[in-house]
């Protein structure tokens, strides 16, 4: 059954609540020492794995929102990371009906090549305009680790959130 609109707002509201909490855990002043693993995006992770499953949950301008508030808390170039962000559940809004038909491996290939593209476009966009950034290395082992962790956002949303792919049957609009 289609999710009535009270739902539809509180799980909007659980989003932007998600990325205050990730970006307030990731503003924190603990310093983990040289050389450790950078952790993965999580926010990326949420809005991506939420577009594949319920695109309805994250209309374009709420991601826009908080993508660039995360830009300006973050200090990154403000809108690069934003765009990308926007561009990339885009793309996979317009390819959720097929994706709910798709096994889980398929999904994550999926968006692993989109967190590649968008990784790849970031980096050279600042090095075109000569912005710092840290070494490829970094930037590459962030990604992977990114990469790695969507299963565990996923069944995350799932589990802990009851953000669930919606029946074939809801996108069709028939009634059970």
């Amino acid at each position: 059954m289609a999710d009535r609109p009270g739902r539809i707002w509180g799980y909007r509201l659980l989003f932007v609540f998600l990325a205050a909490a990730v970006s307030f855990v990731q503003l924190l002043p603990l310093d983990p020492g040289p050389g450790l693993i950078p952790g993965p995006d999580v926010l990326l992770l949420i809005a991506l794995s939420w577009t594949v499953m319920r695109p309805e949950y994250l209309p374009v301008w709420l991601i826009a929102a908080v993508f660039l508030l995360a830009d300006f808390l973050h200090m990154r170039p403000p809108g690069l990371w934003t765009a990308l962000a926007v561009a990339g559940t885009e793309f996979l809004r317009t390819r959720s009906h097929t994706l709910r038909t798709t096994s889980f491996p398929v999904e994550w290939l999926l968006v692993s090549g989109l967190i590649l593209v968008m990784t790849l476009a970031n980096a050279a966009i600042l090095g075109v305009f000569a912005v710092g950034q840290p070494a490829i290395g970094l930037i590459l082992m962030r990604m992977i680790f990114t990469v790695l962790s969507y299963p565990l956002i996923v069944v995350l949303a799932g589990r802990a959130f009851g953000v669930r792919k919606a029946p074939v049957s809801d996108i069709l609009g028939q009634r059970a």
